[in-house]
């Protein structure tokens, strides 16, 4: 990689996240840690708002933009790719808004790379989620991101019913099936619950808060410890 392109790589890689280290960048960008430490301070000395230092991390200040992004064409057709699969697998909300903002990338793509990038041999059927899974799934991922309580019918591998309240607080795609992960008020502990045995859905005006023990992060660190 050319020394201009790995400054510029490094400016949207920190663009892109809160806070990074120069040793995430080392690996990403598969140099040294004094090379990241060298190449940000030649940053820094042209004027580019690089804020932090070495050993804690780095940020771009408020209000630096740089142009419109360029893509290669590997990374033009990994996005075509990654949306024709959302076509199929998201919700219908998300699927749409991945069309839209893709086309709006396109748009702007030199001709080669936009070519290449429509001329994809990945293809995904049309052979995922019933409509009515799209539908629960979407109003589950916005509840969870609401953090509404919703009242569910669910029927288990046993074809057992149950009634549930619970607390959604994330969806996980696992593949061909998309589980909704809970804090289940009825049981009192987080619950894995496959979307489409979810047979109602009733999504509630309350709201919860993050109480402490059932929150998402609590959910990640439950199942770590179990699957470890």
């Amino acid at each position: 990689m050319r020394r201009a392109d790995r400054l510029f790589q490094i400016v949207q890689l920190i663009r892109g996240r809160r806070l990074t280290t120069a040793a995430w960048l080392a690996q990403r960008l598969e140099i040294s840690e004094r090379t990241v430490y060298r190449d940000v301070a030649d940053l820094q000395r042209q004027g580019v708002p690089i804020e932090g230092e070495a050993g804690v991390g780095y940020r771009l200040g408020k209000g630096f933009d740089l142009p419109p992004l360029m893509f290669s064409n590997d990374e033009a057709q990994a996005l075509v790719a990654a949306v024709r699969i959302a076509q199929t697998w998201l919700d219908p909300k998300l699927a749409v808004s991945s069309q839209d903002a893709l086309s709006r990338v396109l748009s702007v793509l030199p001709a080669a790379a936009r070519a290449s990038a429509e001329s994809l041999v990945v293809m995904v059927p049309p052979v995922g989620l019933e409509p009515g899974v799209q539908n629960v799934l979407q109003q589950l991922r916005e509840a969870a991101q609401a953090k509404q309580f919703c009242e569910i019918s669910y029927r288990d591998a046993a074809e057992l019913r149950s009634q549930r309240r619970v607390r959604p607080l994330g969806v996980f795609y696992w593949g061909k099936v998309w589980t909704l992960g809970a804090w289940c008020e009825s049981r009192h502990a987080f619950r894995n619950f496959r979307v489409d045995r979810i047979e109602s859905l009733q999504v509630e005006l309350a709201h919860f808060s993050d109480d402490a023990g059932k929150t998402l992060s609590d959910l990640l660190r439950f199942v770590e410890a179990e699957h470890p």
